[in-house]
């Protein structure tokens, strides 16, 4: 009776090609419809980012639109290269702009068609993953896995998990909407299923190319060492024998690699773009002081102490400026975050479950927070759900908690964008609250966490 309820729950799932093609036909209205959209309302559904993606694509392309020619130390004098700098707020890789060069010659919502592509891609990695290198080895489902029906099985549930992804509103409304995240996604995704294939060197290039998209990817670069280390020392000790494999041929060569591609992109590219591509790319989010809310906590410090008449730092007392120093957040957040990959990396923890971990808490202390930052680390859900031993109920509390903190602060948030509110102090207790919550959730899911016996424990 068992095994016939099983194959019938089996049966009612469709095929993993048939998810994605309700994926993209899904990605594809909703692409059409802001098209629509923006030609019929005020308020415009595509991202005012993707704008900003756009015009920096126009500038590369028409060079003398505003003079803005790519004025790097080594930029081309036979032709001419735009710089797409020129466009205020754009603090990306020019790599970006160039993707996009398309939204000039073919069609505007090119770079939204991109994004969808790559939500996909995206989609497709978590379904090998989970197929080689998660279901397989899940002691929960070991019985399943030795059946007959095991193969009919795993494709059944890593489509069921895959789904989670594919069909999450939040990552098919970013996309469409003309957010680049899915680009990053799809980097981070690679270098993990590389790790898991034991791929070094190409899990190292790609981490080197996810660092250099958005530098946050870097903290991964430690638990792949660590991991690499525990590959060739036995036992959990801190002994000699371990710190001498963490500067050992194999975790140098990684480190090399990746640190190698990520500074020959850079150099490229400030040969072309110079200072103002290291400053937009990576310096100014070093030295980010925003103000204005966001779920982070630190804007409240940043904004009590933010100078709105041209004075400089040196002006202020020294804890207004302790306050507005990036260090208040960015040691706790490293800390944290690189302390989590060494530790887990070490204990033979699980590449995904590891990195789900630093990005969450990366996220969580990080001094500026939006919603699009979540898809981060809510991308490794799908790879956790078959290793984190809870109940449905806990799983229905952490969701509830999880949500139910951003509805409490965005109703806050309200009242302060539309209506003109002075709730500063309210929105940043909010904040704290959300801080506090969230932490709990991901404190829930780490004591449920399942070590499994498979090939990326061995990593």
């Amino acid at each position: 009776m068992k095994a016939n309820t099983n194959a019938a729950w089996q049966d009612r799932i469709p095929c993993f090609p048939t998810l994605l093609v309700i994926s993209a036909v899904l990605r594809v209205v909703l692409i059409l419809y802001s098209e629509w959209h923006d030609a019929h309302s005020i308020v415009k559904y595509t991202d005012i980012d993707y704008r900003v993606f756009s015009d920096a694509a126009r500038f590369i392309l028409y060079p003398n639109l505003q003079g803005n020619i790519a004025k790097g130390p080594f930029a081309p004098r036979s032709f001419t290269v735009g710089d797409p700098y020129a466009r205020e707020t754009y603090r990306y890789t020019p790599l970006l702009a160039i993707l996009l060069l398309p939204n000039e010659w073919l069609h505007p919502s090119f770079g939204k068609y991109l994004f969808a592509a790559c939500d996909l891609i995206n989609g497709a990695l978590i379904y090998q993953i989970l197929m080689s290198h998660i279901l397989p080895y899940t002691k929960s489902l070991a019985p399943d896995v030795s059946a007959k029906n095991s193969k009919r099985f795993m494709r059944a549930h890593a489509t069921l998990l895959a789904t989670i992804h594919l069909l999450n509103p939040l990552v098919f409304t970013l996309s469409t909407r003309g957010s680049s995240e899915a680009i990053l996604c799809t980097f981070v995704l690679s270098t993990l299923f590389y790790a898991l294939e034991r791929r070094q060197n190409a899990a190292a290039v790609m981490l080197g190319l996810s660092a250099h998209w958005k530098i946050y990817p870097i903290i991964y670069g430690v638990s792949c060492v660590s991991a690499i280390t525990s590959q060739r020392v036995n036992g959990k000790g801190w002994d000699f024998a371990y710190l001498r494999r963490l500067v050992g041929r194999q975790a140098l060569c990684f480190t090399l690699l990746s640190a190698g591609t990520f500074i020959i992109l850079g150099v490229i590219c400030y040969a072309m773009w110079g200072y103002p591509f290291l400053y937009e790319a990576y310096l100014y989010h070093t030295d980010r002081r925003d103000h204005r809310h966001n779920f982070s906590p630190y804007f409240y410090l940043i904004y009590l102490t933010y100078s709105s008449s041209g004075g400089t730092s040196a002006d202020l007392s020294i804890w207004r400026q302790l306050l507005r120093s990036p260090f208040t957040s960015l040691i706790p957040q490293l800390t944290l975050s690189l302390g989590t990959g060494l530790v887990l990396g070490r204990l033979s923890a699980g590449l995904p479950f590891v990195w789900f971990v630093q990005t969450f808490t990366f996220v969580l202390f990080n001094r500026v927070c939006t919603s699009q930052y979540f898809i981060w680390y809510t991308l490794f859900i799908p790879l956790l759900v078959p290793c984190i031993n809870i109940s449905w109920k806990k799983w229905v509390m952490c969701g509830a908690v999880w949500m139910g903190t951003q509805a409490l602060w965005l109703a806050e948030a309200y009242k302060l964008e539309f209506l003109g509110d002075d709730v500063f102090f309210g929105l940043w207790v909010r904040s704290l609250v959300y801080v506090a919550s969230h932490a709990w959730v991901l404190g829930v899911i780490m004591s449920g966490y399942t070590p499994f016996v498979s090939s990326c424990n061995q990593q």
